[in-house]
């Protein structure tokens, strides 16, 4: 994006920043800095580039325009801590509501709260327009929620936020969170806090957002490449979300269903994001857990079946795996190995389980975010 925006305007950029995982700086023109920042949590990196993000917005003149470009990520890869708060509190945090299973949703709800460029505050610094165009990975395509709406209004508020932090905690107070975050979170839904800028805030008059890419553009290219390979595509336009392991067995056998009269081979596809909460000890992320818990749904098909569930960023959790494949020999395969498939999965270690028979699927980084992909096969 950052390339097609040089080609476009060229010496009409007076600045830029690209803020990515991994280091593009020998891939880009001047005059585009370049910091390398942390998914899915943010570090150190992040919190710089965050803070030069401010800096850029604050500098325009009143003539000039912002220009953002979000991706899949970004929310963790440009973190200013709010006044009181540090790198490691907002880490913490979020470490601890993605363990616990909150979606994208309540995750950035939290975040913006936390935070002193999401939530609108980007653009508010900004005297000048500010446009943005983003790469959407959250289902529903909500602008508030990609990249947790650095540069949009923000409906949500801080009695949201607590809301939050007790239904995947308990009481605010019961440690699970670190205490400044408590203490802002609470003083903010008192209104001794200044809310993120809220609908019809006049800092953001000269804010636009247009959405223009997210997961059914990935479906459109899994469809093409399906009939390259003269299957017969079911394409299911409804997101798959709620809890991996809850959700797949249950999308496992919709999706048989829809696909019962549809002629041989057959290749059904969908997308979404799901969630996990840990309780074990092991690693794995959401696809890989989505993966393991239809193993057994497939073994019972009575006839060659597959299903692969991959994050589109080539990242699946803290793993070196984009997801994972199951087919009807998986179970079969496992008990040979002598790898038990229910308590791999009541330990959250599916990672190990999937090494072990070679069916994680490695893409390496992909560089595009537009949330998970699910592909059945059926021969």
């Amino acid at each position: 994006m950052a390339q097609a925006a040089h080609r476009l305007f060229r010496e009409r950029i007076r600045a830029g920043l690209v803020v990515s995982v991994a280091d593009a700086g020998a891939q880009l023109a001047a005059p585009f800095e370049m910091i390398v920042g942390g998914h899915p949590m943010p570090t150190a990196g992040s919190e710089q580039a965050g803070r030069r993000a401010l800096q850029i917005a604050a500098s325009l003149g009143s003539d000039e325009t912002l220009l953002v470009l979000l991706s899949g990520g970004a929310s963790a890869l440009m973190a200013v801590p709010a006044d009181g708060l540090t790198l490691a509190d907002k880490q913490n945090t979020t470490r601890h509501l993605l363990r616990a299973g909150a979606d994208i949703h309540e995750l950035n709800t939290v975040r913006k709260h936390l935070s002193a460029s999401k939530g609108g505050w980007l653009a508010a610094a900004a005297p000048g327009a500010c446009r943005t165009f983003a790469i959407s990975d959250v289902v529903g395509d909500d602008p508030s929620v990609i990249g947790s709406g650095p540069t949009v209004p923000d409906a949500t508020t801080f009695r949201d936020a607590l809301d939050i932090l007790r239904r995947f905690g308990g009481d605010a107070g019961d440690g699970a969170y670190p205490r400044a975050v408590v203490d802002r979170i609470t003083a903010g839904a008192r209104g001794d806090v200044p809310e993120t800028p809220k609908p019809n805030d006049a800092r953001l008059a000269r804010a636009s957002m247009r959405v223009i890419g997210g997961r059914r553009h990935a479906m459109d290219g899994a469809v093409a490449e399906a009939v390259s390979r003269a299957y017969h595509v079911v394409r299911v336009d409804d997101a798959v979300v709620g809890e991996a392991r809850a959700v797949a067995p249950s999308h496992l056998r919709a999706a048989l269903a829809r696909a019962a009269d549809i002629a041989r081979p057959a290749c059904i596809i969908s997308s979404g994001e799901t969630t996990v909460r840990v309780t074990g000890d092991g690693v794995g992320g959401r696809n890989q857990e989505f993966a393991l818990a239809c193993a057994a749904a497939l073994a019972a098909v009575g006839a060659p079946a597959a299903l692969a569930s991959i994050g589109t960023d080539g990242i699946d959790g803290p793993t070196d795996a984009a997801g994972a494949l199951v087919d009807a020999t998986t179970v079969e395969r496992a008990a040979a190995a002598r790898l038990d498939p229910a308590a791999f999965l009541q330990r959250n270690d599916t990672y190990h389980f999937f090494d072990r028979l070679d069916d994680l699927i490695r893409t390496g980084p992909t560089g595009t975010n537009v949330g998970d992909l699910q592909v059945i096969l059926l021969a």
